[in-house]
Order: structure tokens, then sequence, then C-alpha cells
């Protein structure tokens, strides 16, 4: 016969252990996102799920490296740039490190000043963001063009192991995809709140009420997830 818990009158039932206890405590409990809009939580659980995406290419790519046989390209020789007359490693990647780390600062800011319903500024330090971010893109670019002169290709490089080729190209261009992405909304974002789409409760894609100003930290989230990305794509990549 199966046994059953009984409990006395004012007893709270015995909680199950381990991953049952949490996820019975989660699923019963009422007010855990009780407070968070579908906008913020849904961006999260799409963050988390990149979060996998770009763990795996980094993890794959470490084990590409590690595996080989043949000699892995030296970064700072690949990616030096010959500035009046001097070989300067890594100078044209540093640029683009600052510049992407620098857009963090404004739209954090942006985001400050969209909770203090100032839309001009807000609406300025977004395209400023985006600015930043085009600039990082377009400086990308260029490094793909000059590797690309070079001779490197997905399935070849001149320097050394081939698959440094297609491990570059698949990293660096998924994650210059998810800026270019963000560049493109920030400037449609930015452009609502200059217009005061969101003081007059303008009818419109994220346009839901008036005073609706938390689309710009929704922004701001997607944003920083997209440098700190960067910082280990930085680490792994370009200093390793």
């Amino acid at each position: 016969m199966a046994e059953t818990a009984l409990t006395t009158p004012g007893e709270s039932p015995a909680r199950a252990a381990g991953w049952q206890g949490i996820a019975a405590d989660w699923s019963s409990d009422q007010r855990a996102f009780k407070n968070v809009s579908w906008g913020k939580a849904m961006m999260w659980i799409f963050l988390l799920s990149d979060t996998f995406i770009f763990s795996c290419f980094l993890l794959s790519y470490m084990t590409a490296r590690m595996s080989t046989t043949v000699p892995w390209p030296n970064p700072s020789e690949v990616f030096a740039l010959s500035i009046g007359g001097k070989h300067i490693p890594l100078i044209l990647i540093a640029i683009m490190t600052f510049i992407l780390i620098s857009s963090s600062g404004t739209m954090a800011m942006a985001v400050n000043f969209g909770y203090r319903r100032d839309r001009v500024k807000t609406a300025i330090l977004m395209l400023v963001t985006a600015a930043f971010g085009a600039t990082f893109v377009g400086m990308q670019a260029f490094e793909w063009t000059k590797l690309i002169m070079e001779g490197v290709r997905p399935w070849e490089n001149p320097w050394g192991a081939a698959q440094f080729g297609s491990s570059f190209f698949m990293i660096t261009g998924f994650h210059g995809t998810h800026v270019t992405i963000g560049v493109i909304f920030l400037i449609a974002i930015a452009r609502k709140v200059w217009r005061g789409d969101f003081d007059v409760e303008r009818r419109g894609f994220f346009t839901s009420r008036k005073g609706y100003y938390e689309i710009v930290e929704i922004m701001g989230l997607y944003w920083h997830f997209v440098d700190l990305v960067w910082v280990f794509i930085f680490a792994f990549f370009y200093l390793w």
C-alpha cells in the first residue's frame, strides 16, 4: 500500500528534497513574476537561450584550437595594422572594444533618463549608442575585408590551421549580426521616444500604454548582453 504523508492541523506538509523541492516552490509561488512585465521576462529568456548558443560557439572554438595539430595563427600578428610604418598588434580590436564598452555607458544613461521621462536626452543617448554600434560594425567589416584580401577563408588561411577561418567568421559574424539588429532597434525606439509616442500613447509597435518607457530598459538589457559577449570573444579569440 502506498504511503501518504500525514500532518496534524496547523502543521505544514513536508517539502520534497532536491530539484523536486525547488520545482514545487517555484510552481506554487504566485508572486515570483507578478511584478515583472512580459516584455522584460521574455527578453531575459531570449538572452538565456542566446547565452547557450554563444557558449557552444566558444567551446567549439576552444576544442578546435586545442585539438588541431597544425600551428594556430598568432592573433597579435594576424590582427595587426601598419600605421606610420609601424606594426601595431591588435590596435583595431582595442578600438572596437573601447567603442562597444563605451556604448554600454550611453545606453545605461538612456535608461536612466527614460525613467525620468526626459524623452529628448533619452532619444539622443540611444542614437549615440546606435552610432557607437554602427561604428563597431563598420570596423568589423573592415577587419573582415582585410583578412579576406589576405587569403583567409572559412576552409583555409595562409598562417596555419584551417579551422581559424571558420571559427573567426562564425563567431564574429554571429555577434556582428546581433549588434546590427540592436542598432536597427535602437534607432526605431529612439525615433518613437523623440516623437513622444510613449507620452501621448500613440498606437503602433512597442507603444502599449502612456508613460511606457520600460521598452528602453528592455533594449538596454539586450545591448548590455551584446557588449558582455564581446568581452568573452575578445578574451578567448584575440588574447589567447
